[in-house]
């Protein structure tokens, strides 16, 4: 779970993002302590706006999943145009809501409560897929230190 107001920087989708039945291809967003203050996309744009226009949550982040190129269903080098199955084959990120069990007792935890520790709350939960043989991450430590965390699309 990012920190709600924790995320700066830029990404770019790797894989199609099948919303609700309507294709969105080529994703860009740029984010600034934490929401979408730009995006763009290849094709689908409008259905961008409106995932974006659901409620104030939905421009932030809720969810940052790590996952190596070359997993499982990477390797089987398949689109499914279904988020489920195809966040299995890349790092993804997702819009909206946070997991509440990422926090301790978070479960019990109004929304106030978890926008006070941090956690995005939003009627929308859209992941997006950001990874490929490309891609490295970095990590900025409290001191702000700055470690690598992949490269070339796998774990440093």
């Amino acid at each position: 779970m990012p920190m709600r107001t924790g995320v700066n920087g830029t990404v770019r989708s790797t894989l199609p993002l099948n919303l609700n039945g309507r294709l969105v291809e080529g994703i860009t967003f740029a984010f600034k302590n934490g929401k979408v203050v730009e995006y763009d996309a290849e094709s689908g744009r409008e259905h961008l706006t409106s995932l974006l226009e659901t409620d104030e949550g939905a421009s932030y982040l809720g969810e940052m999943a790590l996952v190596p190129y070359g997993s499982p269903i990477s390797s089987l080098n398949r689109v499914f145009y279904n988020t489920g199955v195809d966040e299995n084959a890349s790092c993804h990120f997702a819009l909206g809501s946070a997991y509440p069990v990422n926090i301790e007792g978070g479960t019990k935890l109004s929304k106030e409560e978890l926008l006070a520790k941090g956690a995005n709350v939003s009627l929308t939960h859209v992941d997006f897929m950001i990874g490929s043989a490309e891609l490295e991450i970095d990590g900025e430590l409290p001191d702000g230190t700055v470690e690598p965390v992949f490269r070339g699309g796998k774990w440093a």
